[in-house]
């Protein structure tokens, strides 16, 4: 488990074979390409696009929920692919003889959805090959007022009983999560690069394929990131989706490399997995 900016993160994510970003600590997962025991237990899914190493383990999780007496899972999805899922859930209520009961909730960029208390997703236009939206957490905590900051706690206890105003709400971006997309949803979503954690995908890191031909794919190159390196505000930056076709390794080393200290010292890489080797 990664502790990144103040926030829990478990994470498995390979380009095109499988991509689920936990964060326990908000109840929530980001896509559901696999479906980790962990997984399970997160009540709240919110999917960037239906890519299947995004959204292909969206029923087992549903059924999985079902199976141990779990609450309802709730599923964010674009609002492209609401009617697709719909189908696909009807021809496996079907197959399966069972209800996998959930709510599918259609979203589009600019919406405001309140996951819980105190904590809402706001949604916005990922670019990627099919139709993509990526999530921005705000989280709202009350904070005491200056002239509050430091004093005992029993008076400032007193002082509410009493009806004083000792504190007010502040919001933060605490995280932001990309899905696949081209570096272009920095650009047009900038507040990105203010969150505490963001979560951006790298998946090419040499000359193996260019910048264009990632750009064709729908995907981030290195050499976007080291260009706008000096944009990042984030107090942390986890790189996530690296090809199959790198070893680790070389990978997080070519990043380092490459990337400024300053921003270097901030970025986490997420350990990439090829075909064959055993789980981390």
């Amino acid at each position: 488990m990664l502790q990144l900016a103040g926030v829990a993160v478990e994470a498995t994510s390979v380009a095109g074979l499988e991509t689920n970003i936990q964060l326990p600590g908000f109840d929530l997962a980001f896509d559901l390409g696999v479906c980790p025991p962990s997984a399970v237990s997160r009540r709240n899914v919110l999917f960037t696009h239906a890519h299947i190493d995004h959204m292909g383990a969206l029923v087992s999780h549903c059924a999985t929920r079902s199976l141990f007496g779990m609450k309802t899972p709730r599923y964010l999805l674009p609002a492209e692919n609401h009617e697709g899922v719909l189908e696909l859930l009807e021809v496996w209520r079907r197959l399966d003889k069972s209800a996998l009961a959930c709510t599918l909730e259609p979203v589009r960029p600019g919406d405001q959805v309140q996951l819980a208390p105190g904590l809402r997703a706001e949604v916005f236009r990922s670019i990627h090959r099919v139709p993509s939206v990526g999530y921005a957490l705000h989280k709202t905590r009350s904070k005491l007022l200056p002239a509050w900051q430091g004093a005992p706690g029993p008076e400032i206890r007193d002082a509410r009983a009493r009806g004083e105003v000792v504190s007010h709400e502040v919001e933060a971006l605490e995280a932001a999560f990309c899905g696949d997309t081209v570096i272009d949803v920095l650009d047009r979503e900038p507040a990105l690069l203010r969150a505490g954690l963001l979560i951006l995908e790298c998946t090419f890191v040499d000359d193996k394929v260019s910048v264009e031909g990632a750009r064709r794919l729908g995907h981030v190159h290195l050499d976007e990131i080291v260009e706008r390196a000096e944009l990042f505000e984030n107090q942390a930056l986890l790189l996530t989706h690296l090809s199959a076709r790198y070893d680790h390794r070389y990978a997080a080393a070519e990043i380092y490399r490459r990337l400024p200290p300053s921003l270097g010292a901030r970025t986490t890489v997420l350990r990439n997995q090829r075909i064959g080797e055993g789980r981390a």
